[in-house]
């Protein structure tokens, strides 16, 4: 991850959660050439999608409690703390819609939905937490 993504403000990861990652992987790499390495982590896998060496995003199948909604990208919007970043979004008339948590080996995150209804996820990187 390159320094500027983990600067407060910065987009810093996007995310498709998918009902078929076979189908989506082959898609996506074809149409944008992206390197795709399928990594274990915590009983599912996750598929980090890669330009060269850097890598923008991630994949993963959507978990069964999600059945119903359509597959979709979610972006992430780096944050110097998801605690106190939180905490400003309910004061600026926000929801919580994930708490704050921790994503192991990655950072803080949580989802947050603006006063309009747009959904997005805030993190912290270690080296700005």
């Amino acid at each position: 991850m390159t320094n500027v993504m983990q600067q407060h403000g910065a987009f810093s990861w996007c995310e498709l959660m998918t009902t078929n990652t076979t189908a989506s992987k082959e898609f996506y790499s074809r149409l944008f050439g992206w390197e795709i390495v399928d990594r274990p982590v915590e009983g599912m896998m996750y598929s980090v999608l890669n330009v060269g060496d850097l890598g923008v995003g991630g994949l993963m199948a959507m978990p069964p409690d999600m059945a119903g909604i359509p597959p979709h990208w979610g972006v992430y919007v780096t944050v110097d703390d998801v605690d106190a970043a939180a905490k400003l979004v309910e004061d600026l008339g926000g929801q919580i819609k994930y708490p704050p948590s921790d994503i192991p080996d990655v950072g803080r995150f949580a989802v947050i939905q603006d006063p309009q209804g747009a959904v997005l996820s805030i993190i912290s990187y270690p080296s700005n937490s």
